[in-house]
């Protein structure tokens, strides 16, 4: 009878420790796929920006291209008709736009404008401007061009036109003229919308933008501007820097924009003059801004380099080459 229980409780034990150890195994490999799920979840997550756009940014960069900015040559390109958001590289078109207005005699640097309840709402970066607070077009340009004020451009550009969509508008025909085919305009500043769809570009469209602008000379006065007071007449001015670093640390450089936002990445137009000769390099989508600014540098030193080596080194070389084009 002894000998009959204690095989019972051998046989018991040796149950329940199965049981034990099948429940473990099971709890175990779900919480492996619990924290798999989980971890998939978040990656997927992170793929979408706030304003619900896809990711595109990637390391060193989506597209790149670099021209000569007297002849249009290309001296580097690396993907350069890839379609990617400008963010608020978008305002150098808002900078044509308003210069070509002033030249026009239909607005002027000292015209005074007040600030609009629907301006004081934009929010990104800014210089906080108020409802009914009033400054002239040149110091909204400035705040443009310099902290890339996004209020500043929306009163600007209301400004202009009195209507945001007729400002668009007027955006958009300007790049067809340009000969920007891969590019749509939806917003005056680059912010990605809420709604609709966000501003599309690409690399090689934007340098059209830059040619352009570099037409006109008080261009390069707002954006080589490195640092610049905003409401001088307030016991606490805001000291507006420029988002360009390139400005003041690489020899040369005089402009354009910077641009960015989540979905976006940090893209760059940058131009830079040397020994009078001039180049003019675009980057779109770079994952960090310290990739795209170093990315920018080495593409404008490599483009120099192309540049220099292409041109007549002599009188006599100058007089070779011209000889063999009328040949």
């Amino acid at each position: 009878m002894k000998k009959h229980s204690l095989l019972f409780f051998i046989s018991a034990f040796l149950i329940v420790a199965f049981l034990c150890t099948i429940t473990s195994t099971y709890a175990a490999k779900k919480s492996t796929t619990t924290v798999k799920k989980k971890q998939t979840t978040r990656k997927a997550k992170t793929k979408v920006s706030k304003s619900g756009l896809q990711k595109i940014s990637k390391n060193p960069y989506l597209g790149a291209i670099a021209i000569d900015a007297a002849t249009g040559k290309v001296l580097f390109e690396d993907n350069p008709d890839v379609k990617g958001y400008p963010a608020s590289m978008v305002k150098m078109m808002n900078l044509l736009v308003i210069l070509e207005a002033i030249e026009a005699k239909q607005i002027t640097l000292q015209d005074k404008v007040k600030i609009s309840a629907e301006v004081a709402k934009v929010d990104g970066s800014q210089v906080y401007l108020k409802e009914r607070e009033v400054h002239t077009v040149d110091d909204l340009i400035y705040a443009l061009m310099i902290p890339s004020a996004n209020d500043a451009a929306m009163a600007l550009a209301l400004h202009y036109t009195g209507d945001k969509e007729k400002f668009i508008s007027l955006m958009n025909k300007r790049a067809q003229e340009l000969g920007m085919t891969d590019t749509l305009f939806s917003t005056v500043n680059g912010l990605p919308p809420a709604k609709g769809k966000p501003d599309v570009s690409t690399p090689r469209d934007i340098t059209k933008l830059c040619l352009e602008l570099l037409k006109h000379p008080a261009a390069l006065r707002y954006t080589s501007t490195k640092e610049r007071l905003f409401r001088t007449d307030s016991p606490k001015p805001l000291v507006m820097r420029n988002h360009n670093h390139l400005v003041g640390s690489f020899e040369g450089c005089d402009g354009f924009k910077t641009g960015y936002f989540r979905a976006a990445g940090f893209s760059i137009a940058a131009t830079v003059s040397k020994n009078g000769e001039r180049v003019i390099a675009v980057i779109f989508g770079s994952a960090d801004r310290n990739v795209r600014d170093s990315s920018a540098k080495n593409i404008l030193s490599k483009s120099f380099m192309e540049l220099t080596a292409s041109l007549p080194t002599s009188v006599s070389d100058a007089q070779e080459i011209t000889a063999s084009i009328l040949e």
